[in-house]
């Protein structure tokens, strides 16, 4: 099976994609080609990326010849090895046009500031698998839209910076989002999505009268969706953001605030330590462990030090503004789904009031309204908060180290 795809719509960032699948794995096209818009039929073009997949093979190995465009993956029948194929030399792509690809989520929000005027802000949220980064890009924030506010996701899961500030979108039909816990109640937008009858079911437990489990782990619990951006209310028609004006990494380590404010150094430390719990996703059996990956992104190509440099001149040159997210717990206490959509709101409309936090040295709310924002002290919530802290400075310090590329500047940084 040959199919082709368009990847993108900007005009440094639109690729035409090219999948070749044995007959008996056609399923992986048929999800793959759900994500990206049909090429013209009616005007023949040569593919600028060309992926071959043959999950029968009997090794298991991912083949990336940049230079050519061409990528073999063999002995996975997993759809997310053909979309990220193609991701990734997307990403490349933009690195070797003086940008920065963005393993990220792009969202466009409408707030009243501070003032009482409308502002109109443009979000990028970078996270791995699984730590909230589709719940959070797809959420509304429950923004008051009779006084003219509004939210709109425009990109889940890769984007482009350029470097004029520009946020290109990759996948203009769909999107690939995980499904294990997928709760109505709580990503109501997303399950509807997710059980739409053009959705494309991967990994999920499904009962003979078509039923879904989404809380179910039978197959593996990385579990995915397939779904279609017209079934998600919070879809924008528009995949590309004009401009960015906040960054947003989400982590999911304990000992970080709910919150904090970054310096461009900071957010390059934030940016290479890509800080979080390991998870299905990644690798089943290591689940729950603590990870480090780049940019919370496992498909760079070449220097990550650069990458971290790169970061930091283009948020420091487009004058962004960049959080550090804290999805899980501080301490023992669970930051919940309403406590991080309250603090994405206010932030966003200008409201909180902002203090050096003595634990951990970083910039946090002192006030946020409709919210006591105080019972996530690090330093109450957290056993032996200050000697924990050091001793993870110091292994941030040693990890950040290795990268010989990597700026004295955002060394220092560490926090």
């Amino acid at each position: 099976v040959c199919l082709d795809r368009r990847m993108g719509r900007h005009d440094d960032a639109s690729s035409i994609c090219r999948l070749f699948v044995p007959r008996e794995h056609a399923r992986i096209a048929l999800a793959w080609g759900k994500l990206f818009e049909p090429v013209d039929a009616d005007a023949p073009v040569e593919p600028d990326y060309v992926t071959v997949q043959v999950p029968d093979a009997d090794e298991t190995a991912i083949r990336v010849l940049a230079e050519a465009g061409v990528t073999a993956v063999v002995g996975s029948d997993y759809t997310g090895e053909a979309k990220k194929s193609f991701l990734r030399l997307f990403m490349w792509e933009a690195k070797r046009r003086g940008g920065l690809g963005l393993h990220a989520g792009s969202k466009r929000v409408t707030v009243r500031d501070d003032a009482g005027d409308l502002a109109t802000k443009g979000q990028v949220f970078l996270g791995l698998s699984a730590t909230g980064k589709s719940t959070l890009t797809a959420h509304g924030l429950w923004l008051d839209e009779d006084d003219g506010e509004s939210a709109s996701m425009l990109q889940d899961d890769v984007c482009a910076l350029t470097p004029d500030g520009e946020v290109a979108g990759s996948e203009g039909a769909g999107l690939y989002i995980k499904t294990i816990g997928l709760n109505r109640d709580e990503q109501p937008d997303l399950y509807e999505a997710a059980t739409h009858e053009s959705a494309v079911l991967e990994n999920v437990d499904v009962a003979d009268d078509g039923t879904v489990d989404f809380d179910s782990d039978a197959h593996t619990a990385n579990a995915r969706a397939i779904v279609q951006r017209d079934t998600l209310p919070s879809a924008d028609d528009e995949i590309d953001l004009p401009s960015i004006d906040q960054v947003f990494f989400i982590t999911r380590n304990p000992a970080m605030p709910p919150i904090a404010k970054l310096s461009p150094e900071e957010a390059a430390v934030a940016f290479m330590l890509g800080e979080s719990v390991q998870t299905s996703a990644g690798d089943p059996d290591s689940a729950g462990e603590a990870i480090r990956v780049v940019g919370t992104n496992p498909f760079i190509i070449g220097s990550e030090g650069e990458e971290g440099n790169r970061f930091r001149d283009l948020i420091t040159d487009l004058d962004v503004d960049a959080f550090l997210l804290n999805t899980g717990t501080v301490g023992d206490r669970d930051v919940g789904v309403d406590d991080t959509v309250t603090l994405l709101r206010e932030v966003s409309r200008g409201r909180v009031d902002w203090t050096e936090d003595p634990t951990t040295g970083l910039t946090v709310p002192d006030s946020v309204p409709e919210m006591d924002v105080s019972r996530f002290d690090v330093g109450d919530a957290l056993d032996d908060a200050d000697d924990h802290i050091a001793a993870l400075r110091e292994e941030r310090r040693e990890y950040l180290a290795a990268f010989e590329d990597l700026d004295e500047a955002i060394r220092t940084a560490v926090y």
